[in-house]
């Protein structure tokens, strides 16, 4: 069907822009956002919207989590008739100038979760090496995904609370991602969930004051890499280089004695860049925790990210992160801030992280759920 997008150049295939090129209900377009302060305010907001074109389904969801609770949003809506309309209800994501400026809104609602967010892009985008997987022949995953860093400003409620976001205090990053997605099922109450082979991934992502770092790796054993992905940017407009990508890793990591699921406290990181730089990240993790279950990711008490929920459908909730039994429902997955010593400098993002059972390191956290 047509589109105001239709009018726009860029077309690659010979039909609608509401259309792909295959048939696979795995194919969906993502966007997310994390935000947080890089003082001692205990404070993570993550945002997210899914565009599923095979299945006929967009989603969306926001939280929040703060000393301990998280408060979640979720949202589905029919994709048609108005399939390349961002909104969700009552949240909308509005690309003002790409790779530069975006709004995220959240409407009143019943959840009292409540926002009007920019992202202000503060450093160049990084494409990520491109997600090729197949299985027994067939492709599970061909991805393609971006990351960038940047500042927020705006407000958000929650919880009867109000807190103004300043673009000083304000760090954060968004990522965008679109192509065939590999299957993520973690929801005990929905079996069968997905098997994983021993593993261990890190993905991180952290903003100096004047440059910026991306890391991402999957290991099946110690120094075995079966994806690697990174580059060190620069302020936006700033002449990319390929001596600044990312071609090696390693690791010394770190755990909490959490008796709920995998809790990383501090790491190490060594990174090498194709013109034979290195560089030693100290990281250490702050408390700001955001599950990443609140966004239905791996799934949620029987609802997956595509699931066709109606014309419109919403839910929230509110998790006592302290209680044991809501810890074993969220199992490990989650965007937790960091402080990150290169040198002098001082650098604050996210990590997130999941080591699986077989992995020959870490063996102390694989009693615990990785994903």
């Amino acid at each position: 069907m047509l589109t105001g997008q239709d009018d726009l150049i860029g077309h690659q295939l010979p039909t609608t822009f509401d259309q792909i090129d295959n048939s696979d209900p795995a194919w969906m377009e993502r966007l997310w956002y994390t935000g947080h302060p890089i003082d001692s305010l205990d404070i993570i907001f993550d945002i997210g919207l899914g565009y599923h074109p095979n299945r006929n389904v967009m989603d969306a969801f926001a939280g929040v989590a703060v000393a301990g609770r998280q408060w979640n949003f979720r949202v589905s809506r029919q994709l048609r008739p108005d399939p390349l309309a961002t909104t969700v209800g009552p949240l909308k994501i509005v690309v003002i100038e790409g790779l530069k400026r975006h709004r995220l809104v959240l409407d009143a609602n019943e959840s009292g979760l409540r926002f009007d967010i920019e992202f202000l892009a503060s450093m160049n985008a990084h494409e990520e090496t491109p997600h090729l997987r197949r299985r027994d022949g067939r492709i599970t995953e061909n991805m393609a995904r971006a990351q960038q860093l940047g500042r927020y400003s705006g407000w958000l409620e929650f919880d009867g609370r109000r807190i103004e976001i300043d673009p000083d205090r304000w760090y954060g990053q968004r990522d965008h991602s679109w192509g065939v997605r590999s299957e993520m099922r973690s929801d005990e109450t929905s079996p069968p969930l997905t098997f994983y082979p021993a593993f261990l991934y890190a993905w991180t992502t952290v903003q100096f004051k004047d440059r910026g770092l991306h890391v991402f790796f999957k290991e099946r054993a110690p120094g075995n890499k079966i994806y690697l992905s990174g580059e060190e940017v620069f302020p936006l407009g700033t002449r990319a280089s390929s001596r600044n990508q990312l071609v090696d890793v390693s690791h010394h990591m770190i755990w909490h004695d959490d008796p709920h699921g995998q809790s990383l406290d501090r790491a190490r990181l060594d990174l090498v860049f194709a013109d034979g730089r290195q560089k030693t990240l100290e990281v250490r993790t702050l408390p700001a925790k955001y599950f990443l279950k609140g966004g239905l990711y791996g799934g949620l008490d029987g609802w997956f990210h595509g699931d066709a929920k109606g014309k419109l459908y919403a839910e929230h909730e509110v998790w006592n992160l302290n209680d044991p039994a809501t810890r074993r429902k969220v199992r490990t997955l989650a965007d937790q801030v960091i402080e990150v010593r290169d040198g002098d400098d001082v650098g604050y993002g996210i990590v997130e992280y999941g080591v699986g059972q077989g992995y020959a390191l870490y063996e102390s956290v694989q009693k615990h759920p990785a994903i």
